[in-house]
């Protein structure tokens, strides 16, 4: 019997969800609820799904809850319908404190069930590759820079986002998403955070308007550094995001917000280039993560350049001898800007569906509940960071039991 779905926050996000997981087999949408009842009736008649009078009657006639709702009410409703005993998928950020996140981790312990949330670049194909490619032979990620010229455009003065009771800033509201990222592809934790931020200029030229661009450094165990820097100040047709990855005799830039191409550059020995033209040789595997088809993406690809005794043999670097003697430039590509809402779309799908095969097999989601609480974590203690201009200890959750992803 499939699994029945209800839907809190009939917005703009639940419709994408919904029209990602459709014809997902093993759920039915089954309740919807909103503040707005009209909104809650277009999104149910949509999808064949009944209107609930609250969230506790809601709660009554699903297995599954989806939190589609402001950021300020994600830890109450996951709250609520885990002690009711249902799962959740939950739109980022999991909470908007620290002390909330770990609750929700706690109650979601004590009563058995699957919770998740919607960090979608964990179920992006490309970054599954990159995380494959680091593992065989790009090496640890020294230093993880994201760069986010994000748009204002849709985004009013009076807009929830700028309300930090609402949105919890940002860092919380949308830096999780690069945060929790960079616990994946980092393979660590932060320890420590610090951060700074600026104000747009006011029509008198004060620089005390909303705060809209913000910059965070974050330590990780083994000497590596995170830079995330958000700013929500362009237009839509100006947006841009790049992520860059230094791994020592290798880099790795990202492209897109939705990540759909990256180019790495790689100085590396005889084995080296064998490992990286066995890799490329089956993209499915290494471009497979969660429950994403990748042969449904419509061109996700690998070009391999090899530029044999491109340099000496020889070369040091920290102190290490090294043998580097060819070049490797590799472009994975999952069909360019054009398959962007594709890849989003799919990552989506992923999700829902990675939720509903835990809720049968008992397995652990690709973004577990505790990897949820350590994004908010670091972004609640880069938020302090920013207020106090100080340095912020971090205390996070110690990571569930990692596995490559599939």
């Amino acid at each position: 019997m499939p699994l029945r779905l209800g839907v809190v926050g009939a917005g703009g996000f639940a419709d994408f969800v919904l029209g990602a997981a459709a014809g997902l087999d093993d759920l039915v949408v089954a309740a919807v609820v909103d503040r707005d009842p009209e909104r809650a009736r277009d999104l149910a008649d949509r999808h064949g799904a009944a209107v609930a009078d609250d969230v506790d009657a809601l709660l009554r006639t699903v297995d599954v809850v989806l939190v589609a709702t402001t950021p300020d009410s994600h830890a109450e409703l996951a709250t609520r319908a885990v002690r009711a005993g249902r799962h959740v998928l939950c739109e980022k950020p999991l909470a908007t404190s620290a002390a909330d996140a770990l609750d929700v981790v706690a109650e979601a312990e004590q009563a058995g069930v699957v919770v998740t949330v919607d960090h979608v670049l964990r179920h992006n194909p490309l970054l599954a590759a990159v995380v494959r490619l680091r593992d065989e032979v790009l090496g640890p990620v020294r230093r993880f820079a994201y760069e986010n010229d994000a748009a204002d455009e849709g985004l009013g003065p009076d807009h929830w986002f700028w309300d930090t009771d609402a949105s919890g800033g940002i860092l919380l509201e949308h830096a999780v998403h690069a945060l929790d990222a960079a616990h994946w592809l980092l393979g660590s934790r932060p320890t420590h955070a610090q951060a700074t931020g600026v104000r747009r200029p006011t029509p008198h030229g004060d620089l005390d308007g909303l705060l809209d661009v913000v910059s965070v450094t974050t330590a990780h165990p083994g000497g590596a550094l995170a830079t995330h820097t958000h700013s929500f100040t362009h237009a839509d047709r100006c947006e841009r995001q790049w992520l860059r990855l230094d791994h020592g005799a290798a880099q790795t830039v990202v492209h897109g917000w939705i990540p759909v191409t990256a180019e790495v550059d790689l100085w590396t020995d005889d084995d080296g280039v064998a490992t990286v033209q066995r890799l490329a040789a089956d993209p499915a595997a290494l471009f497979a993560v969660g429950h994403i088809d990748v042969a449904a993406l419509p061109a996700a690809g690998i070009e391999v350049e090899v530029q044999r005794d491109a340099g000496a043999p020889g070369a040091r670097a920290r102190g290490a001898d090294l043998s580097l003697p060819h070049r490797v430039h590799l472009t994975l590509d999952l069909g360019g800007e054009d398959a962007k809402q594709q890849v989003y779309a799919a990552a989506v799908r992923s999700a829902v569906a990675d939720l509903l095969h835990c809720v049968r097999t008992g397995d652990r989601p690709v973004v577990d509940v505790t990897d949820a609480a350590a994004a908010v974590i670091v972004a609640a203690g880069a938020t302090r960071a920013l207020e106090t201009g100080t340095t912020v200890s971090l205390l996070l959750p110690p990571p569930p039991q990692l596995a490559p992803p599939t």
